[in-house]
């Protein structure tokens, strides 16, 4: 089984393989990286085409991972899925799915608020009480940028007084993510969606 992730932005990178390796270790992993979000959607439809033909000969699957950002979640949503069922691919709703798509709410950084423990053991200067405070106990309902905030959390604490490195960040964090204990449910639907996709878990509805 061969598996493409599309990704906005490189710093998802490190977050989806530790997800791979806990649901399926042995899966051979290609990134396909974007300049951003808009560039993704954009040559989206073109890509789907493109797997459609080239999984009538391999064991393909596609998980596609954008931001919501500011966007209706729901019309994303039917965008991105309707991309892949124009090329004739199967997403989760199928038996056998081919394609899974998924969002972060409202930015990947979010998946980390979700998992206080990963950041402590990242960066040990920041505080214990981090994942207690109310604005950060809903982690896909923080608002005003959660890449910012989390940001000026590690600037506080005295890490990147220059400015965040998302991929550095990322990196050191996701290396000690735990993936059943993230109380982001964004997350939680991304690894569902994964296990679903590479046929380590049963169908329960997209």
């Amino acid at each position: 089984m061969l598996l493409h992730v599309l990704v906005e932005e490189p710093s998802a990178e490190p977050v989806i393989r530790r997800v791979v390796d806990a649901v399926a270790p042995h899966t051979d992993v290609c990134f396909i990286q974007f300049r951003g979000k808009h560039d993704l959607l954009r040559k989206l439809d073109q890509r789907m085409r493109g797997y459609s033909h080239w999984a009538t000969t391999v064991d393909l699957r596609v998980m596609v991972l954008v931001d919501r950002d500011s966007d209706d979640c729901h019309e994303l949503k039917v965008r991105l899925e309707s991309s892949a069922q124009r090329a004739g691919l199967l997403t989760l709703s199928g038996p056998v799915p081919q394609v899974a798509t998924r969002i972060a709410c409202e930015e990947l950084e979010a998946w980390f608020f979700g998992d206080p423990e990963a950041l402590k053991k990242a960066f040990a200067r920041l505080p214990a009480t981090l994942g207690d405070k109310a604005m950060y106990r809903q982690p896909d309902e923080i608002r005003g940028g959660t890449a910012e905030r989390l940001e000026s959390e590690l600037q506080k604490a005295g890490y990147f007084r220059g400015g965040m490195s998302k991929v550095a960040v990322a990196k050191d964090v996701a290396q000690f993510m735990v993936l059943d204990v993230n109380r982001s449910p964004s997350f939680q639907c991304f690894v569902s969606g994964m296990r679903r996709l590479l046929g380590e878990d049963t169908p329960t509805g997209d």
